[in-house]
């Protein structure tokens, strides 16, 4: 009878956590550790947007960073003024450590002075980067 109360609690504490992390992924949000931290286009590899920048961390073995490069280049598009830079955290471990990017894809919404605004790790809605962006400007 106690082994099948340890389950009980354990599938529950999982399905808690799980509800709660996947609420949390690719919710766009502002973090109070990225006050005043500005990247500038020779940290980011190129040229930041005239209105906006999304800066994209991803690496070779992460499965939705690419549907982020889609959702990324896709209000890019749309938006006029707003750059997409993807870059790789592998090969940039500098810029990885100063910002704390713990896992990708990390998307960073930058105002025109480089300035960060906003913050999602995971797979973010193109509605609520459109959103974000509309705070950049």
């Amino acid at each position: 009878m106690a082994g099948l109360l340890v389950c009980v609690v354990v599938l529950a504490a999982a399905s808690a956590y799980g509800v709660l992390h996947k609420r949390r992924s690719g919710r766009v949000r502002v973090r109070g550790r990225d006050d005043g931290k500005r990247l500038g286009a020779d940290r980011l590899g190129g040229e930041l947007g005239e209105r906006a920048t999304l800066v994209q961390f991803s690496s070779a073995f992460c499965a939705p960073c690419r549907a982020t490069r889609r959702v990324l280049g896709e209000v890019a598009d749309v938006v006029p003024g707003v750059t997409h830079i993807e870059i790789d955290a592998e090969a940039h471990l500098d810029l990885v450590r100063d910002l704390d990017i713990l896992k990708t894809p990390t998307v960073l919404v930058l105002d025109a002075d480089g300035h960060i605004v906003r913050r999602a790790t995971g797979l973010p809605r193109k509605a609520d980067v459109i959103a974000a962006l509309g705070e950049a400007v």
